[in-house]
């Protein structure tokens, strides 16, 4: 959240998406992080099977709903036009 956060604002004052993309894809690979965090958390016995598959979903689906996110951009020369 807070990579988006921050793309946000430094290209706010800016017509171009690239800075923007570049924290998208920062936090894209975050949720990949995230999500090894997790098997580690698990097999280290900090959670459970069922709590640490919950959160490599949800994980997984904000990883997609990001790279959408992603693809959409890059297919725009600037924000908010085709």
């Amino acid at each position: 959240m807070n990579n988006i956060a921050e793309g946000f604002e430094r290209c706010n004052n800016s017509k171009d998406n690239k800075q923007f993309l570049n924290f998208l894809n920062i936090a894209y690979g975050s949720c990949g992080e995230v999500r090894s965090m997790l098997y580690t958390a698990e097999d280290l016995g900090y959670m459970s099977e069922e709590s640490a598959k919950i959160f490599r979903n949800r994980c997984t689906d904000l990883s997609h709903k990001l790279n959408s996110l992603i693809i959409t951009l890059r297919e725009h020369d600037t924000l908010g036009t085709k």
